[in-house]
Order: structure tokens, then sequence, then C-alpha cells
């Protein structure tokens, strides 16, 4: 019987030193979970936030740890002391990760002038991923198979990796709510890295001290036996765990977005759904670590896991799109938003859990399963890690660019569960000993056929039980209890980066939402500033012929540079391709039927990557993003987009943007309107107001060169394009000196009032994480009070003396402080 009769020091010896051990990885999985989220946050910023963008980004990230977790055990010698090639792989993450924070920018620069759509753009965006990811995330992969040679290749020594794991899994989540709800909130990229490095630092001096606790310089190689293959066979084993790390990551892209409909798209929220997640790993991992170690067939257990893993995903379902949106819960009642967070962890960690520990313990017993004494362990578990990744890259590509948009979330969930059904009955029937005899020789393949009936019934009743996303949920969101529901629906439907839907009210206005908000709609208030983002400039700006559009949405603000002849050109740039292809067609009559004019071009990708990389200029840019609460929706309010924005302006150009004074407070609202005004000092503020004169949301406008406006000529201009008059009659501005009424305030009048305003840039990104704790408030009169105390009548804007002056100055006079 193969033996190993002269153990390695180091095996005798390792219970010494794991408890060690495990808090290295702790240390380890944090600054992982740090660097991860910064680097695709800064990837972001170049390459775009495109359903394409993000699977490339995941896929390169897990490609690099797949790879490096297969290259670890041909490349470095299993001589070599596994605490100091352990040490080296987080001394060389420290250096890469700084070196990440620096090449991206410099990557970007060189990315920007060959960057684009189609395929070649797709390939350029994912060269730059290679090139900044792959280097680091290869060291990260190799990290367990290094330390796994610290143990021997046994099912018990195997069962230690997978306590490693789960070490290194909470690490994650200390570390992905460090960066989430600290570091990236209060500091910045760079501080959030500097904290990443000088973690892989400590922990790699700390494995180099480890290695002096024992005389021994390397670890001694143990007698080599004939490997003990798994009854199941090791290749099924790597078709499991791949299959498994598939279904856990489209699960997570899938949950993500049901959760982020439920609980509010922040950024604390997608913290708080990772955190989650990665914790449920974690416990999975110690949880399958423990039954390895008191199991005989531990690929039994896997398939086992496999099995319940259907009904954990049907449970997750359930409670995702049926019970938790009707939870009575009521955000706004909060009195601070952490009370939130602690609810929205709740409620995560219901729906979650039961199949987050599963995929976990996953990984452990597939790692016993393979285990074989005398093997090099970091050989098994370089093929195990590599082959739950593949797994998981194929996931995230193919739910990222084909599952969502094509099958939507509800099939795309049932084929997990399908998945799941069939490597448990792999693994299970595969390892049945048919070795009986006489009167039971057919007792394996009898038990093999009760068990595949059986589980195909539970596969069915599963599939069928999972419900589909509501179509409030969709519409409303987090507010879905307490919105008042005088709304019927139009349309509904799910696209590779949001859900979107169109409804109705009783009294006949129409709603665009998106990501449960409404985003548009054909009421007078949000009609009017859709209309005010696109005449302001229009009209200001002599002769504009090139537009560019950020945001199709219902296209009336896209549509309202139509009633200009002299506009040949407008380009339409948004996200989400179901957006002019199914909503804006609702909006047709408002919009003067935008999508299908002749004069417009849409672009389908991320806006901030469009204007990085076109080579055309505008004589006008206007930006209707999403709010700014919403992660990723911050990189169009950055100092370096409007800067962008200003270089691709041609002379005498205009930028107008929109910024929400609802779902926000003052201090995100300052942040947005002190970033225009750093990279537009002669930046003007518009206010749109209700009939009450409280404020509701503004539009920020910009030029290069000091704004001049004469009245008179701006009313010939109104008498001369009459289409373009009744565009606005029709919504309450029945002269110019009505539109021009709307004026709120100048860069330099509101300096003393934006003094102590943060600027968002791309290496903070600070208004994601302000917006994100405001987004259930309703301060707007309050806000536009605030500024509005501040507004004198700029006789250096209007200029020229005429009686429509005279009448503004009367209509624009200075409010009383309060």
């Amino acid at each position: 019987m193969p033996a190993c009769t002269n153990p390695s020091p180091a095996a005798a010896t390792t219970p010494r030193f794991l408890p060690l051990l495990l808090v290295l990885f702790f240390g380890s999985g944090c600054a992982a979970l740090i660097y991860e989220i910064v680097w695709l946050q800064l990837l972001q910023l170049v390459i775009g936030s495109s359903a394409v963008s993000l699977g490339l980004l995941l896929g390169t990230f897990m490609g690099g740890m797949c790879l490096g977790s297969l290259a670890l055990a041909r490349i470095i010698p299993e001589r070599s002391h596994p605490l100091r090639v352990y040490a080296c792989l987080e001394l060389g993450m420290a250096a890469l990760g700084v070196a990440v924070l620096f090449a991206v920018p410099a990557v970007g620069r060189i990315y920007a002038p060959f960057g684009g759509q189609g395929s070649t753009g797709i390939l350029l965006r994912g060269v730059v991923a290679s090139v900044c990811l792959l280097p680091p995330t290869f060291l990260m992969g190799a990290t367990l198979p290094a330390i796994s040679r610290w143990v021997e290749s046994t099912a018990q020594g195997m069962s230690w990796l997978g306590f490693f794991y789960g070490g290194n899994t909470a690490g994650a989540v200390v570390g992905c709510l460090l960066v989430g709800f600290y570091l990236l909130r209060v500091y910045d990229m760079a501080t959030a890295t500097m904290v990443a490095a000088a973690i892989n630092v400590t922990v790699g001096l700390a494995a180099f001290g480890l290695t002096l606790l024992k005389r021994e310089e390397t670890v001694v190689e143990a007698e080599k036996a004939d490997p003990l293959p798994a009854a199941a066979g090791p290749k099924l084993v790597y078709l499991t765990i791949a299959l498994s790390g598939m279904t856990a990551l489209v699960a997570e892209v899938i949950w993500t977005r049901w959760l982020s409909l439920i609980l509010g798209a922040t950024v604390y929220t997608f913290s708080i759904i990772l955190a989650v997640f990665l914790a449920g790993l974690g416990l999975g991992s110690m949880g399958g670590s423990l039954l390895a170690r008191g199991r005989a067939r531990p690929e039994i257990a896997l398939g086992w896991c496999q099995l319940l893993l259907a009904a954990a995903m049907a449970w997750a379902g359930y409670m995702l799109t049926s019970s938790l949106p009707f939870w009575p819960v009521n955000p706004s009642l909060a009195q601070s938003p952490w009370f939130t967070f602690q609810l929205d962890l709740a409620r995560s960690l219901w729906a979650l859990l039961p199949a987050t520990i599963l995929w976990g313990a996953s990984f452990p017993l597939a790692l016993a399963a393979v285990a074989a004494r005398g093997v090099d362990p970091g050989r098994l578990v370089g093929k195990v890690y590599a082959a739950n990744t593949v797994g998981a890259i194929l996931g995230a590509l193919v739910t990222s660019l084909v599952l969502v948009a094509r099958i939507g979330t509800q099939n795309s969930q049932r084929v997990l569960i399908g998945l799941s059904v069939l490597s448990g009955l792999i693994m299970l029937i595969s390892s049945l000993r048919l070795r009986a005899s006489g009167a039971f020789r057919f007792a394996p393949a009898a038990f093999a056929l009760c068990l595949i009936v059986a589980a195909l019934g539970l596969a069915v009743y599963f599939i069928r039980s999972v419900p589909p996303v509501p179509w409030q949920l969709v519409a409303y969101g987090r507010n879905l209890n307490t919105y008042d529901h005088d709304r019927t629906l139009v349309y509904v439907g799910e696209g590779l980066n949001a859900s979107v839907a169109v409804t109705m009210n009783n009294d006949g206005v129409v709603n665009f939402h998106i990501s449960g908000k409404i985003e548009a709609s054909t009421d007078p208030l949000d009609m009017r500033l859709q209309r005010m983002l696109g005449h302001l400039p229009a009209l200001l700006h002599p002769h504009p012929r090139s537009v560019l559009v950020v945001g199709c949405g219902a296209g009336v603000t896209a549509g309202s540079f139509l009633t200009y002849p002299e506009v040949t050109n407008v380009t339409i740039c948004e996200l989400e391709p179901l957006i002019p292809a199914k909503i804006t067609p609702y909006f047709e009559m408002l919009n003067y039927d935008v999508v299908h004019n002749p004069r417009v071009k849409i672009v389908l990708d991320d806006a901030r990557h469009f204007v990085l990389t076109t080579h055309e200029k505008y004589d006008v840019i206007t930006s209707d993003p999403i709010h700014p609460w919403v992660k990723g929706a911050a990189t169009l309010y950055t100092q370096d987009y409007f800067q962008l924005c200003r270089e691709h302006l041609n002379p005498g150009g205009v930028v107008t943007q929109w910024v929400p004074l609802y779902e926000s407070d003052l201090p995100a609202v300052k942040s947005e309107i002190a970033t225009f005004f750093k990279v537009f000092p002669n930046g003007t503020v518009w206010n749109n107001n209700n009939n009450d004169d409280a404020g509701y949301d503004t539009v920020l406008l910009g030029t290069a060169e000091p704004l001049k406006i004469d009245l008179e000529q701006l009313f010939r201009r109104w008498q001369n394009e009459p289409s373009a008059a009744q565009s606005l009659r029709d919504v309450g501005f029945i002269s110019a000196n009505s539109l021009m009424s709307t004026y709120g305030g100048q860069a330099s009048d509101l300096g003393p009032w934006l003094a102590k305003a943060q600027i968002n840039n791309d290496r903070n990104l600070r208004l994601q994480y302000l917006a994100g704790l405001a987004a259930d408030l309703t301060q707007a009169p309050a806000i536009a009070d605030s500024f509005l105390i501040y507004r004198k009548f700029p006789d250096n804007i209007f200029v020229g003396d005429s009686p429509y002056k005279d009448a503004l100055r009367r209509i624009l006079a200075p409010k009383t402080k309060k």
C-alpha cells in the first residue's frame, strides 16, 4: 500500500504554524479586495463601464489568477521553501499594486487616441485590461498553490487549504467593507492602494520571519507514492468545480442586479452585497474543510453540495423577487443612512447566505477529492483553483454579454439551477462503486436511477418555482412600498446594463424608469428641465451645428435640438441599448421622433469612454446622466470628465450639465457645482423651479469664454426660430425672458457658498460616496434657497440696455438672506 514513511519536517510540524498562516492569508485577502475594487474602478475610467468593458475587466482579473494558479507549480521547483515563495509573492503584489495606480493613467493616455467602438475597440479594451491587471493578478492566483506545499497532499492536508481559503475570504470581507465604507469614502484610490500595499509588505515580512523559526531551509520532499485518484476521477471533479464557479459568478451578477433594485444602486449597496457573498464563501470554505477532514469520500459531499445549491438558488430567487421587495420598509424614515445599511445587510444575508455557503464548501471538498499522497500539492491546488476560476470567467463573460439580455434574469437563474443539478448528478453517480456482486450486483445501478429521477424531479420543481422580476420593482426600486401606485405598466425589459420600464399615470403622464427610479417623464416639471438642457445652450450659442447628447432617456433633450434648422449633426451617447430601441419611441410625440431623424446618430457606449476616445468636436455638449448616487454615475460629474468635454468643444462652444436637487443633500450638490466651476470658471446655474418657486433640479452651463447674452438679439432669435420657441412655450416658457428668469447665479457670486465643497475627480470619485448617503432625502427646496440668496443680477452676462433687461432685473431681484 502506498505510504509516506519519511514525512517532511515541514509536514511534521505544520500544526504549529497553520494558525499563523491563517492570519497571514486573512491579511492577504484584505489587501486583494482593496486592490480589486480600486483597480476595477480605476480602469473603468479608461475603458468605460459598459457590459462589454465590465466583462473584459472581470475576465482579465480572474484570468490572471487562473494563470498564476496553474503556472506556479511549473515555474517554482517543489523544493523551494513555500513560505519564502509566498513572501516574495506578497512583496511582488505590493510593488505591482502601487505600479498599477500610476500605470493606468499612462496607459489611458496611450489608449485614448486609438480606442473606440466596434470589434477593434473591444480588442483594445481587452489589451488595456490585460496590460494593467494580468501581472498583479498572476501573483494573486499563485499564493494558494504556493502555500499549499506546506501541507501534505492528503485529504486532511488539503482540508487545511480550505481553512486558508476561508481565512483569505474573511480578510476579503474586511477589505471590501474597509474600502467601500471608509478608505474611498474618506480618502482616495491612492490612499487605499497604499494601505493594501502596506498589508502585503507586512504579510510578506511576517512570512519571511516564520522561515527563521525553523532550521530547515527547504521543505524536504516526501517519498513519492502512486497517486490515489478520487473514485469519481479527477477530471470530473475539475468539471464539477468549474461548473460551481460558473454558477457562482452568474448568480452573483443576477442577484446583485436584483438587490440593487431593492436596496438602491449606491456604492454602499454594492459593497454590502459583495461582503455578504464573500462572507458566505468563507464560512462555507471552513465548513467544507471540517467536512472533508472527517469523510473518506469527499467527492460525494461535493456532489450533494451541488444538488443542495439548486434548492439554495431557488430560495434566493424567491426571496429577491417575491419576498424582500415587499417587506414593509420605508428607507426615508431612517434618521441616518447607517441604520438603512444595517437593514440592507440583514436582507442580503437572509437571501444569499445559504447558496454562498454551499459554493464556499465546494472548493475544499474538491481539493480533498483530488488529493493523492505524494503528489505535488501546489500542482493539485493550482488545477482545482484554475478550474473554478475558468468557470467563473465563462460565467462573467456569458452573463455580461449574452444571458441577461437574451433570456432575462429569471431564465438565467433557471439555467443555473439546471447546471447545479447536472454537476451534482455527475459527481454522485460517478462516485458509486460498481463492485457489488451476486444478488446485489444491480444495486448501484438501481440507486443511480432513483437518484436521477429524484434529482430531475426536484430540478423541474425548483426551475418552475423561480418567479419573474416584478415590474413594480423595476419601476419603483427601494421605494416600492411607499410610492403612489397610480401607474399602469406600458413596457418592461431587462437590458445589458440595466432594467427599464415605461408606465402611465392615471392623468396620462408617461414615465421612464431605470434601475428602480423615474429618470424622465412627461410631467410638466420634468419636461421643463429636459427642454432647458437642449434649448439653453442652443439659444446661447450663435450658430450651433454639431451637438453631443449624453444620455438618451426619453429623447426630449436631444429632440429639442431638431427644432433648430442649423443643427446638422446630433450624436446621442447611450449606455443601455434598450433605451433608444424600446423606450424613447414611447415619447416620440414630444421628442420629435428623434431616434429616426437622419440628423441623429446613436452611439451605444459609456459616455465617458466615448468622449475620451472620439476625435470629433462639438458646438454643444449636454449631459443628462443618471443620479450621481447610482454607482458609476459619478464618473460623469468629475473634474477630469468636464475637462474632456471642454477639450471637445469648438470655439464658442457650450456645455450643460444636469444637477438634481431632489434625492440629494447640500454637500453632494455643492460638490457637483464646485467641480463644474473648477473647469468652467465662467459657469452659471439655471434653476428649474416649480410654481411655488421651490427648487427641483438645475442646469449648469459652462463656456470657455466669458458668457455674454444680448437680450435684444436673444429675442430676435426667439422670433426667428418659431419651432424652438413653440417647443419652449409647450413647457411654460412663454418668452425669452421667461427662460432667462431661471438664472440662478454665477461662479463668482457663489464662491462663498462653495467655499468648503469637495471636488469630485477621477482619483477619489468623492461624489458617489457623498450622494450615496443622501439618496433617500428630500431637501430640494432648502438646497435651492441656500444658493439663490447669493444670486445677483449679472450685468457682466446680460449686456446692453433694453426694456427686456430692465424687466429681467425686476424678476431676478435679490432674495432676502435667511
